[in-house]
């Protein structure tokens, strides 16, 4: 394809590519589909609309491609996947206009996850090397126990938007270093950075078959995901996106009993106790709830302050969110907000200030859309709010701050664990018994204390709850790939 232009900035021609990869080559489809700038709207090119029959070849190609990639040494799998990572790094700048072209990200943030994503290249190249297995003590003379660890084979993977590059890679660099062989189903809205990182790993000697990608539209995604969920072919798949969606992949994958991780909805809860920093507690807010825009599934959804700092918290985290955050285009540099993904996600947030509002709600700052255009919208700051609206019950995705005020620990506990989901909380204290005391207590998979900002490639990043089943990157990542062999040796 030739250049594709975004924001008047030209994408790189080699990266951008338009067919799906299936066993190695660009497959074009009679179909095609837009991808938008979310920003302005425009077009930045169509992308093959795969359908049920190219996953099923993409499928087959994994499969065909798994024995020898499973095969192959360790440290060989290493090699490739540095190789990846080190393209990563070589052309990351081209990577990053082409998620804030199609996510419509800032760019400095878009240049923050393309590290993100190569970083987890670079750490499952490291752990292809330490998959070990165990000899156990046997309970007979003539007898040895081992254990070995295998690939699970084909994986199945299906990723967000929000993340167009971190959530391949976060999946993939485990799976591939585990001997594993994956589809890709991206995101309809993101194709591009999936596709991106193909042309990177042909270049890198990934052979063909091993990472594969079916982009398709919404109309045809239902098709391909139950394709993947359902092939007897397929061993495991590894889902990050909605609660709602996950189920319906777990509902088929139980028809062959598939391995099965997923990262699911959040409902991040950040807590401001009297103890805490305030002005440590107003900077972590503000990155934590509107990095991406508040579309990040461990951003805060609902804020909880402790009575004797409410109003303080309150007055200076308005005055930051005022002065420090700018919304516009992400190619442009002073931007620090860019458009959310489509109109149906600024709906949303409409739909949760309009009722927080109808209840008693104060808006503190923001509230309306933003005169850019239709995607984007103003960070928002509610105050007094309370457990029975509608943007404390479900999560916004978007930059609404609503807060909430409380009297005890005990009671913010509570609210932060009435939920049926589990992704990640925050709380900000100087108390060293009350932060031992809530960090066991929070019903979520990840805490972050005084912190707002806790995803790290060497850390296990998953929920409990509603929000998901197994762990990514981290040394236990590779886990989800392996299946345990037992082997008894007798007659020795």
């Amino acid at each position: 394809p030739g250049p594709v232009r975004a924001a008047s900035r030209a994408l790189s021609a080699v990266l951008v590519r338009r067919g799906g990869l299936v066993g190695g080559r660009w497959v074009e489809t009679a179909a095609a589909f837009p991808v938008q700038d979310p920003a302005s709207g425009e077009e930045l090119g169509r992308v093959s609309d795969c359908g049920a029959a190219e996953a099923r070849a993409a499928v087959r190609a994994a499969h065909e491609a798994g024995a020898a990639w499973g095969r192959l040494p360790a440290k060989e799998r290493s090699a490739r996947l540095r190789r990846w990572y080190e393209l990563m790094m070589e052309n990351k700048e081209e990577l990053a206009r082409i998620i804030t072209a199609e996510n419509g990200k800032p760019l400095k943030e878009a240049h923050g996850e393309i590290l993100y994503s190569a970083s987890f290249l670079e750490w499952f190249a490291e752990e292809a090397r330490r998959i070990y297995g165990d000899v156990i003590p046997a309970s007979a003379k003539d007898r040895r126990v081992l254990v070995l660890k295998q690939p699970v084979g084909v994986a199945a993977i299906i990723t967000p938007w929000n993340f167009p590059s971190a959530m391949i890679t976060r999946k993939v660099g485990a799976a591939l270093a585990a001997g594993c062989t994956v589809v890709v189903k991206p995101a309809e809205d993101t194709p591009l950075s999936a596709l991106a990182l193909g042309e990177l790993a042909n270049q890198a000697g990934i052979p063909a078959g091993v990472y594969n990608v079916v982009p398709c539209s919404r109309q045809q995604t239902a098709a391909v995901g139950e394709v993947l969920c359902t092939d007897p072919l397929v061993s495991k798949i590894s889902f990050t996106g909605s609660t709602a969606t996950g189920k319906i992949l777990l509902k088929h994958a139980a028809g062959t009993v598939k391995r099965v991780s997923m990262e699911l909805g959040g409902h991040a809860p950040f807590i401001v106790f009297d103890s805490a920093n305030v002005d440590r507690a107003v900077a972590g807010a503000l990155a934590s709830k509107y990095r991406n825009s508040g579309q990040t599934c461990v951003c805060t959804n609902r804020f909880l302050v402790q009575k004797g700092v409410h109003d303080e918290f309150v007055e200076k985290f308005a005055k930051a969110i005022e002065e420090e955050l700018h919304v516009g285009n992400g190619f442009d540099a002073k931007t620090t907000q860019g458009p959310l993904i489509n109109e149906k996600a600024v709906e949303k947030v409409e739909k949760h200030i309009k009722d927080a509002v109808s209840q008693g709600a104060s808006v503190v700052t923001g509230g309306k859309r933003h005169s850019l255009g239709k995607n984007f919208f103003e960070p928002t700051l509610l105050s007094n709010v309370t457990t029975k609206m509608l943007c404390t019950q479900e999560e916004t995705f978007g930059p609404l701050a609503p807060v909430i005020r409380f009297e005890t620990e005990a009671e913010a506990v509570a609210i932060a664990n009435a939920a049926n989901v589990g992704l990640a909380g925050y709380f900000y204290s100087q108390d060293p018994a009350q932060i031992w005391r809530v960090a066991e207590q929070l019903e979520v998979g990840m805490v972050g204390v005084n912190e707002g900002i806790i995803s790290s490639v060497e850390c296990p990043f998953g929920g409990v709850k509603e929000s998901g089943l197994g762990r990514e990157g981290s040394k236990y990542g590779i886990d989800e790939y392996l299946e345990i062999k037992y082997v008894c040796l007798g007659g020795l």
